[in-house]
């Protein structure tokens, strides 16, 4: 199945899910809404105008390839030594207080506000044009635990606000793996390895993969390994939350 096809089917299966998510936006509109730091009257994003543009943002000095934060914002040493296998990464925050207590009420709390919040922020950071949005996929059982898929919530509402396609199940996670978190960083590459499949042909096509948060980039480059083999000529990561290095 080529991805334009893939996109038609896309769109039938969330046809529902559209109609559930309207209702939910007209119920939070309906409602007097408060900032989820100081609870102050907030806007859509769930924060009010001053803690939002308090928010750790990614500084302007970052590497072009991965988003880790430089002195000189040029390339690190890391990404020009192993060169990943994304073109990219933008990233909205720093992982750092209080985006990484808000990411994980969002998501094991299940805080679904929040995902405008982060989409509204990463979309505000994108400089490029794409032809397709793939969501980081979860791993079956941990999608049964949680109940949402943080990355897709987040890319649906980036693709509707770039007008961009979103292909939910293009990619499927293929392998249980252990939670990335809990893992040593030197230990995340060989964690994630072979556990992406890409079920659409993507011939020719410049893709972007969303996910919440980017640590050592090892679950997005082993994507972006799958969606090249798949035919991508452009894969570019859009996350929320890029972590610094370690201390």
């Amino acid at each position: 199945m080529n991805f334009q096809s893939s996109l038609i089917a896309e769109h039938l299966s969330n046809y529902r899910l559209a109609i559930l998510n309207s209702c939910l936006r007209f119920g939070r509109a309906a409602l007097p809404q408060h900032c989820a730091l100081c609870s102050d009257a907030a806007t859509d994003v769930s924060l009010c105008a001053q803690c939002y543009a308090e928010l750790p943002w990614l500084p302007a000095h970052h590497c072009a390839q991965c988003a880790l934060p430089t002195s000189t914002g040029n390339v690190c040493g890391a990404c020009l030594s192993h060169p990943p296998r994304f073109d990219s990464i933008t990233a909205a925050f720093i992982y750092a207080w209080p985006i990484a207590p808000l990411l994980q009420q969002y998501k094991y709390a299940g805080n679904l506000a929040l995902a405008q919040t982060f989409a509204q922020a990463l979309h505000a950071k994108i400089a490029r044009d794409v032809d397709l949005i793939i969501p980081m996929p979860l791993a079956p059982a941990r999608l049964a635990e949680r109940g949402f898929n943080q990355a897709l919530e987040i890319a649906r509402i980036v693709s509707r606000n770039k007008n961009t396609p979103l292909a939910a199940t293009a990619c499927r996670r293929v392998r249980e793996s252990a939670p990335q978190a809990m893992l040593p960083w030197k230990e995340r590459a060989r964690n994630v390895r072979g556990a992406f499949v890409c079920d659409i042909d993507l011939h020719g096509a410049r893709v972007a993969m969303v996910d919440d948060v980017m640590t050592t980039g090892a679950t997005l480059n082993e994507l972006a390994r799958s969606l090249r083999k798949a035919g991508a000529v452009e894969v570019h990561g859009w996350v929320v939350a890029r972590t610094d290095k370690p201390a």
